[in-house]
């Protein structure tokens, strides 16, 4: 492996790859006497996030909308791993609100945070305050949650937070000059694409602001996944057309949780953080043509410490 200070040049490289599962990337890692918090952990890749952590002895608290179907996964990951130590708390990301209840009733430290949830392509949609749907949950619900809980991974000492992104961010930048799509038409491509940027952007300020307090935070793209609740706002032809012209792989659950269990526990990756990371290793430099990789704009420094000060402004 390989680290160093500037995310594109020293690349940091694992043994692992995309066809990894989160069970083979925690293989010898004991995670007893640590807590977790992951998002959306009630369906998809998010219930086996929460399982590989509970399976390497982690206490695990599942934030999810749908208490019900959380705490039937609750109860399934106890079966599967053994682990009691699971646990269900209300979380809706649209509605700060309930972040800011999250937030405040937690006590302790927390080890690990990893912002799993996410939507994805949804018709356009406004929250209460007038924010489009996907930047307000996948970013501005995360950013307040992250903020929100840094006392606790302050106090954790060699925390990991984890921000899920995806290859989506290649559609483009944050457009800062009219990010809830006030003025132009909305393109539910454009508007997830915008949203993984930010999630890409926040780890790389998160990480320069908070990494003196022992603070890591990444970003990882999961890879394609199937069968999951994300995918419910994609017509069968959209799916249809994106398998046969991607000369991609899709992964499994197990598999698409394998980059994000990494990043919050692999030893090596201690301090290393503001980086991208795709198929279990931080993606190269993404060039016209490819497939994967990371786009120069999910990783501006300037554009991510403009998104910070915005969101703040937002969030008030």
């Amino acid at each position: 492996m390989t680290t160093g200070s500037t995310p594109l040049t020293d690349r940091v490289t694992t043994p692992f790859g995309a066809e990894s599962t989160a069970a083979e990337v925690l293989e010898g890692i004991d995670l007893g006497g640590r807590r977790a918090v992951v998002t959306g952990a009630s369906s998809g890749v998010g219930v086996e996030t929460a399982r590989a952590l509970a399976a390497a002895g982690a206490e695990v608290t599942l934030a999810v909308r749908n208490t019900q179907a959380g705490e039937a996964t609750a109860a399934d990951i106890t079966a599967s791993t053994g682990n009691p130590r699971i646990h269900v708390a209300p979380l809706d990301l649209a509605d700060l609100a309930s972040v800011t209840a999250f937030t405040s009733g937690w006590q302790g430290p927390l080890h690990i945070l990893i912002n799993n949830a996410g939507v994805m392509y949804t018709p356009e949609t406004r929250t209460p305050q007038g924010w489009e749907l996907q930047f307000a949950t996948n970013h501005l619900g995360h950013f307040t949650l992250a903020t929100g809980l840094y006392p606790a991974l302050a106090a954790a000492g060699g925390s990991r937070v984890v921000s899920l992104s995806s290859r989506g961010h290649q559609s483009g930048p944050v457009v800062f000059d009219d990010i809830h799509f006030d003025r132009r038409p909305y393109d539910k491509r454009l508007a997830y694409g915008q949203s993984k940027t930010a999630n890409s952007l926040f780890a790389v300020e998160a990480h320069r602001r908070w990494t003196d307090d022992g603070i890591t935070v990444n970003a990882v793209h999961p890879g394609a996944v199937l069968g999951t609740g994300l995918a419910r706002h994609i017509s069968q032809e959209e799916l249809d057309a994106a398998s046969s012209s991607v000369p991609y792989t899709f992964k499994d659950v197990r598999q698409g949780a394998a980059t994000s269990v990494l990043t919050a526990t692999w030893p090596a990756l201690d301090g290393v953080g503001g980086r991208y990371f795709e198929d279990c290793n931080q993606a190269v430099r993404h060039e016209d043509g490819m497939v994967g990789g990371v786009c120069d704009h999910a990783l501006d420094p300037e554009a991510a410490q403009r998104l910070w000060r915005v969101s703040v402004d937002m969030i008030g």
